[in-house]
């Protein structure tokens, strides 16, 4: 699952090591239970954002246990539309030079393609002085604001207007140190703002911060190439801004929501399934619930096994911010939770179009009931049988393909681009693990 092979027009040309492009589709086999050692790859909600934060520095970075999957590709062609040199090194590492600034205005269609995007505003406002960006884009879970980072900069001295839907970012006599007090705790923002911070002139302190492993993980990244930030982990960051950066090697932390991913996977389909190359206690939100549900969950050193167990038992779940339950995983859990006896509570409190997956669901033999949009009520244990579904993003296509291998016959999952996005051979490990799943034009 990791890069492998490719050349560096290969990794920027949107080809998938997976084979899945645009309008294919998946065609699983239900009803195997799944069993074996999956590995994790990186993390792509953390190799983003250190990506972004290398147009900080002159000096070439690699960053290393980089994963193989489309947003990473979208991000190599934005970061060299900006003028930075970017180079694959081999077996999952990147090395990326930004020794001058070109272009502080990236094309809109690539900034468009993801959220992640808007993670060069930072950089660019505090090297180049200057950033322009068009609303970020991304999965259609619904409105992805960006009024804490914008708030942040102009705190920092940043003139910020709308030209054309456009943001335009510019700070003549550059950024400054402040307080910043962030209204919800938003990893983007709380990315964005340390990012212009740590080449600000003096102090800033970032309250009510974002303590996701991803925003950790940046952290540590720019300690590397010498800023100086304190309270890593806290919902308090304190950055003194230094004169420049210098390059560094870094390797991305392990991606905890493929590893939630395959974990649901084990449970859904009764099967035994070792995930390696883990953080455990990033981990801990999912499978706690897991064995609130009655699977079994043994942890070791980087490794986690989950066995399924029927009967489960139905769970309430709040999809929260980092250390909560994570939202980008309660649309799997909801798959596995169809099988749960009684009724399971899903609550959802970060994104208000978040649940529109579940009519997906509904198409295989789900008993949901969505209340006010942002609850759903799933009722269980019910017996799902193939049917044609569709990925209306990331996460819920990851969703719907699980709830798939548990289903009796035949699924067909349309729009599986989106599932490239954030998951590298997808196909290719569920095989792996047992699963009877290929790809079809």
């Amino acid at each position: 699952m990791t890069l492998r092979g490719q050349s560096v027009d290969g990794l920027a040309s949107g080809q998938l090591g997976n084979s899945l492009g645009t309008g294919e589709r998946l065609v699983i086999e239900g009803g195997r239970p799944l069993s074996g050692i999956v590995q994790v790859d990186g993390s792509k909600n953390s190799a983003l954002p250190i990506m972004a934060a290398c147009l900080l520095t002159r000096e070439p970075c690699t960053i290393h246990n980089v994963p193989n999957i489309e947003d990473i590709r979208s991000m190599v062609e934005l970061l060299r539309s900006i003028g930075a040199r970017v180079d694959y090194t081999g077996n999952g590492s990147i090395t990326i030079q930004a020794s001058q600034i070109d272009n502080v205005a990236p094309p809109e269609a690539l900034m468009q393609r993801m959220r992640a995007s808007f993670l060069t505003v930072g950089p660019l406002l505090s090297r180049a002085g200057e950033a322009r960006s068009p609303h970020p884009g991304g999965c259609a879970i619904g409105v992805r604001p960006v009024n804490v980072d914008i708030r942040g900069f102009m705190a920092m001295g940043a003139s910020i207007r709308q030209v054309r839907g456009i943001y335009v970012a510019t700070a003549e006599k550059g950024l400054h140190g402040a307080s910043i007090y962030l209204d919800y705790p938003s990893h983007t923002g709380t990315e964005n703002l340390m990012m212009a911070a740590v080449l600000a002139r003096g102090k800033t302190v970032i309250k009510h911060a974002s303590v996701e492993p991803e925003v950790v993980d940046l952290a540590n990244f720019l300690v590397k190439m010498g800023a100086r930030i304190s309270g890593i982990g806290s919902t308090r960051l304190e950055i003194e801004g230094v004169e420049e950066l210098h390059g560094c090697d870094h390797s991305v932390i392990p991606d905890r929501l493929i590893a939630g991913t395959f974990a649901i996977a084990a449970a859904i389909t009764n099967g035994d399934v070792r995930i390696e190359s883990v953080v455990c206690e990033h981990m801990d939100p999912v499978t706690y619930k897991l064995m609130e549900t009655g699977a079994i969950v043994e942890e070791g050193d980087g490794w986690i096994r989950v066995v399924g167990q029927r009967p489960l038992s139905a769970v309430e779940i709040q999809a929260i911010h980092y250390p909560g339950f994570p939202t980008d995983l309660q649309a799997a859990f909801t798959a596995l939770l169809t099988q749960a006896a009684g009724t399971s509570i899903i609550h959802e409190r970060v994104f208000e179009n978040r649940l529109l997956y579940t009519a997906e669901l509904e198409k295989l033999g789900a008993d949901i009931e969505v209340v006010n949009g942002q609850t759903a009520n799933v009722m269980g244990p019910t017996h799902l049988t193939g049917a044609t579904v569709k990925a209306l993003d990331i996460r819920s296509g990851a969703a719907v393909i699980l709830a798939a291998l548990a289903a009796e016959g035949t699924t067909v999952v349309e729009n599986v681009k989106h599932v490239s996005r954030g998951y590298a051979d997808i196909v290719g490990s569920l095989e792996k693990l047992g699963a009877k799943i290929r790809s079809e034009t």
